[in-house]
């Protein structure tokens, strides 16, 4: 049991094991073969869905008033690290529809939140392009007045879904606005049905890390969108994103943990069992060290996590609390599926065990949600700014 583990209240201990039995029934079973297939057929992860809805799995991030799970961030970092456990095209069909869209206004939420919520919808965040990664303010993506709506024309890559996504909250350039550091480019969200004339969605080029959970390519020319369409205010898109993004990284973090744990479990299983020169492998502090590492840095990562999320119950996380948990809990976790690998040699690369897939898709940890340089500018950008307040 870990450390955080033990430390769970007790209706969090029995909702991590209801969790955990639907993950033993549901997601594991399948993660071999969606791996190999590169997709979730629809059937699994329509039946995992429903599985999830039926024992309360589903929409667990959003609060009950809009028909979700509610629960608080700390109960939240117990169920996403587990579930970081399996394969992310399976988990995510318990789905977690993104946070900002309870900025919708009243009718906004009938036709895009409420849907989600009932897993009816399926929505995609909207946000990177080809040229504008880590750098949105290199955001091409326009949307110009025309009467009363607003035409988008650009394109966004990477954006990743389940499956086809039903709508797409797609943040584009409105207009500049004057700063003291000069002009900065007015940010807006749209909500944006797939099948709108002028959007056109294909399934992008297949990853080599999470093989298996989709990323879109979406191209827009002058698709028209009412105004009625603005998710919140016109120019906030970014404080919106950010107030996802943030979170987010927390989240990136907790799975990370959970998976961490997973090849943990492997590596001392095989050392123990594993015999070289006539003794188990972990006699040897070769492997031992690497174990003993694993350990310590898990116990860091998960203090990490837990912190942040306690912060963000009071109220008081700020951005480079989730910077750093990212940052620790991802390289943390590149740490291990290697010493892992190591660990089990020429097996570990081998198809018939996880270690190599495990070790494939903790690669993209460091990139995805913010690269590892992004969060060290992140927390080196705040340190310096309270030095210099």
């Amino acid at each position: 049991m870990s450390a955080i583990e033990a430390s769970l209240r007790d209706d969090q201990r029995m909702a991590l094991e209801s969790l955990r039995a639907f993950m033993d029934a549901e997601l594991y079973p399948h993660e071999v073969a969606v791996d190999r297939a590169g997709e979730v057929a629809p059937a699994i992860g329509e039946r995992i869905a429903a599985r999830a809805r039926e024992m309360g799995f589903y929409a667990f991030n959003l609060p009950p008033e809009v028909g979700g799970g509610g629960l608080d961030y700390t109960t939240r970092a117990v169920f996403e690290r587990e579930l970081g456990k399996v394969t992310h095209a399976l988990h995510e069909w318990v789905a977690r529809p993104t946070e900002i869209l309870m900025a919708c206004n009243d009718a906004q939420r009938e036709r895009y939140l409420l849907p989600c919520v009932r897993g009816e919808k399926t929505e995609s965040f909207a946000l990177t392009e080809p040229g504008a990664g880590s750098d949105i303010m290199s955001m091409q993506t326009r949307a110009r007045r025309d009467g009363g709506d607003w035409l988008i024309s650009g394109t966004k890559h990477f954006i990743s879904c389940v499956r086809r996504p039903d709508f797409a909250i797609v943040f584009a350039a409105t207009g500049l606005d004057q700063t003291p550091k000069g002009e900065r480019k007015r940010v807006t969200a749209f909500l944006v049905d797939v099948g709108a004339p002028g959007f056109d969605i294909r399934r992008g080029p297949r990853p080599v890390s999470q093989r298996a959970y989709q990323n879109f390519v979406l191209s827009f020319d002058d698709c028209r969108v009412p105004a009625s369409r603005i998710l919140g205010e016109e120019g906030k898109g970014l404080e919106l994103a950010n107030r996802w993004l943030g979170m987010g990284r927390v989240w990136v973090g907790a799975g990370c943990c959970g998976k961490t744990e997973r090849l943990l479990d492997l590596a001392v299983q095989w050392a123990g069992t594993r015999q070289q020169f006539g003794r188990p492998i972990g006699d040897f502090q070769g492997t031992a060290f690497k174990l003993a590492d694993m350990a310590t840095e898990l116990r860091a990562a998960d203090l990490l996590v837990f912190d942040a999320a306690r912060r963000a119950d009071e109220g008081r996380m700020d951005p480079d609390d989730a910077a750093m948990t990212k940052l620790f809990c991802s390289e943390m976790l590149g740490r291990a599926a290697d010493h892992t690998m190591q660990i089990y040699g020429g097996m570990g690369l081998m198809e018939d065990l996880p270690i190599e897939r495990l070790w494939r898709d903790a690669r993209l940890e460091r990139i995805w949600d913010g690269t590892s340089e992004i969060q060290r500018h992140i927390i080196s950008r705040s340190l310096l700014r309270r030095a210099r307040a």
